[in-house]
């Protein structure tokens, strides 16, 4: 027979996972009866948390959003992802310092056998050279940007990376989404005044008050968001489309030595210390330099526009170091 207070703990457990349960499922789940159940769900009321019955056949509860943070219930896997995920968050610069005291508050609370466990896990997040200026973005602004994303309100907001001037006209966009990519935030909106999408580092967004009337959300291109952003920084606007430019090289290395390097292009072993490489750019200049970085002996497969970069490459890298191309 379970304890009342282990028992309240796996009821609360439950009620976290989904936004609700009918009576009779929690106590199958918990193996009581369901007036036990409603008796727990009174005690847990009593404790703050903001329970609510769900009207229908057989009834049901569900765990709301309350004016107070509860306490909340933890298995040990949630606990070790969370503190995985903060501690990723702590080496990063957008919101570091609140991830770190939430990682200090986790810990806190945590029994000694998964504080143990947890310190064990020792994540750091390495972040490109180039990004070491990139200013902090402040957590107001998150609130902010989310807010205006969710109730679909027009936004006014200064952009740029010094103080705004009293003649400078404020962007004024509808708001999509926030996403990160490589280590940045950016939101992306529908910019009324270029009549066009557009992404904006949030790093660089100061908003205004107040914001305007409600919008329809447009559709994104590309269908989805993840989409829409790898497309734009891709160099394309066509939606759905791949890099402008592809090709396919063979490169005397091993593909192991190969792929870490690769990004989104696919390296595919040939033998031992030889692979096929299939990569993009947006530029079949780019694309060349790129694959000119991997000190090996290349070999293009095509398509020809490739091979005419090489050959531009040669005549541009003689040039550079006071030699004739042969």
């Amino acid at each position: 027979m379970q304890t009342t207070s282990s028992r309240l703990l796996a009821l609360l457990s439950l009620l976290q996972t989904r936004r609700a349960w009918s009576g009779e499922d929690l106590a199958d789940r918990l193996d009581i009866t369901p007036r036990t159940v409603r008796r727990d769900i009174d005690r847990l009321r009593d404790l703050g948390y903001p329970i609510t019955a769900v009207k229908g056949p057989s009834g049901g509860y569900r765990l709301d959003a309350g004016a107070h943070l509860p306490p909340l219930l933890f298995d040990d896997g949630q606990a070790v992802a969370l503190t995985v995920a903060l501690q990723s968050v702590a080496a990063g610069d957008a919101i570091a310092d609140d991830a770190a005291r939430a990682l200090s508050t986790i810990r806190q609370v945590m029994p000694p056998r998964l504080r143990h466990r947890t310190d064990m896990v020792s994540v750091t997040a390495v972040h490109p050279p180039e990004k070491g200026d990139t200013a902090q973005v402040a957590p107001q602004t998150f609130v902010e940007l989310s807010t205006a994303i969710h109730a679909h309100v027009e936004l006014r907001f200064d952009y740029g990376q010094g103080p705004a001037t009293a003649t400078e006209e404020p962007r004024r966009v509808q708001p999509h989404h926030l996403v990160t990519w490589r280590g940045r935030w950016y939101l992306a909106a529908w910019d009324l005044d270029r009549d066009d999408w557009r992404t904006f580092r949030v790093d660089r967004i100061r908003p205004r008050t107040p914001t305007g009337p409600r919008f329809v959300p447009r559709e994104l291109p590309g269908g989805t968001v993840s989409a829409f952003i790898t497309n734009r920084f891709r160099g394309s606007e066509r939606a759905g489309s791949d890099w402008p430019c592809r090709g396919e090289v063979i490169l005397n290395l091993p593909a192991t030595a190969v792929a870490p390097f690769a990004q989104d292009g696919i390296a595919e072993a040939l033998a031992p210390d030889r692979c096929r490489l299939v990569l993009g750019s947006w530029s079949w200049t780019g694309l060349a330099a790129a694959v000119s970085r991997f000190d090996a002996d290349i070999e293009v497969v095509g398509p020809p526009e490739l091979k005419s970069a090489f050959t531009r490459l040669a005549t541009r890298y003689s040039k550079a170091a006071g030699t004739t191309a042969l």
